[in-house]
């Protein structure tokens, strides 16, 4: 899995860790809490938590016509060592005055690398994963920069969007893919474009990422990394034949997303999978599973998904130790197969998968 930390940003001398909780909209408030207790399990193999209860979201919006408030930019930036982020109940209409509050967090700490393992649990301790591997997503550009103008044309209306593939994002996401893959047994890395229709934005996308072993101040130390390309369809086709074949796959914005979602159905559920969005000097967790409002309220939300983000954030921070300890708890839970949420074909509630964890911490 995703063992070793991307940047060592802890300190021998940080006496607590300043966490930003972000819970958000639907299931956010009811995984996220979950979360929290993970993390206080955790004891001295982590400094002493200090938990910060900020908000956005599309409830935020309703309430105050704002969903990413800048009190909760200026806390996370000023007064936190990292956050995690719930879940945000996007409308799928145009609202005026909403933009996504996590695509926004993403700009505004400039979080460029979402990172999300898909990892299967074998039915064995020590024995292979069926599936292990690393989605490395462009954060901050693709059609995401929300550039977009409906216009009257003479057979009716023309709606235009802005996809944005810059060098310098494309470079770092690179660089944080082959870091990725050289720390991984296979040391594999298969870059996911369209290049062969968007040759200029793709085309940019791929050939920056391919330079990225003869950047200065490489000097050889991906020269064991393999690379494969594979067009973004293909990708999601053979994602679900042979998955095995993936190691660490590195996407813009919006392939990753679609990816690393396809990908969550080969080990059984949304709620399986965590992400952290990273940057130079801040780390969010995130899971991956959506505000799900159908289940809203109903106590039966995994949060498995969200305790394994906060283990990401404590490995990203150089907390192995706590991180492992979390990893481990998820793992042995869903090994068991006693107590899973709805999802996992399983009858239990939120708390009592929870507890579970907290048994095996």
């Amino acid at each position: 899995m995703f063992r070793a930390p991307l940047r060592s940003l802890s300190t021998t001398a940080r006496q607590s860790l300043r966490i930003g909780l972000i819970p958000a909209d639907g299931i956010g408030k009811e995984v996220i809490p979950a979360a929290r207790a993970a993390i206080e399990a955790l004891g001295s193999d982590i400094p002493k938590p200090q938990f910060v209860d900020l908000v956005a979201g599309w409830e935020t919006f309703t309430r105050t016509g704002v969903a990413l408030p800048q009190d909760t930019v200026d806390v996370l930036r000023n007064e936190c060592d990292c956050a995690l982020f719930g879940s945000v109940s996007s409308p799928s209409r145009k609202v005026v005055g909403y933009s996504s509050p996590i695509v926004a967090l993403r700009k505004e700490l400039d979080l460029y690398a979402n990172i999300r393992p898909v990892v299967s649990v074998s039915a064995e301790v020590g024995q292979k994963a069926s599936v292990d591997l690393i989605v490395v997503r462009e954060n901050t550009e693709c059609l995401y920069v929300k550039q977009e103008q409906l216009t009257d044309g003479p057979n009716g209306k023309e709606a235009r969007a802005t996809r944005l593939i810059t060098e310098h994002a494309s470079r770092r996401i690179g660089q944080m893919a082959f870091k990725l893959a050289n720390a991984r047994p296979r040391k594999h890395l298969t870059i996911i474009h369209k290049s062969n229709v968007l040759s200029v934005t793709d085309g940019l996308f791929r050939e920056t990422v391919r330079s990225v072993p003869t950047l200065p101040g490489v000097d050889g130390k991906y020269d064991g990394v393999t690379i494969a390309e594979q067009l973004v369809d293909s990708a999601v086709y053979r994602l679900f034949r042979e998955p095995e074949i993936f190691d660490v796959m590195v996407a813009p914005n919006l392939y990753g997303d679609i990816i690393s979602d396809a990908a969550a159905a080969l080990v059984g559920s949304l709620g399986l999978i965590p992400s952290i969005n990273a940057g130079d000097s801040f780390v969010m967790g995130e899971p991956v599973h959506g505000s799900a409002p159908d289940i809203e309220g109903k106590g039966i939300a995994n949060p498995l998904a969200s305790i394994r983000s906060a283990a990401l954030m404590l490995r990203h921070l150089g907390y192995t130790k706590g991180a492992d300890r979390l990893d481990t708890a998820v793992d042995q839970v869903i090994r068991e197969g006693k107590t899973l949420t709805p999802d996992l074909k399983g009858t239990s509630t939120t708390t009592e998968v929870l507890e579970a964890v907290l048994k095996k911490i």
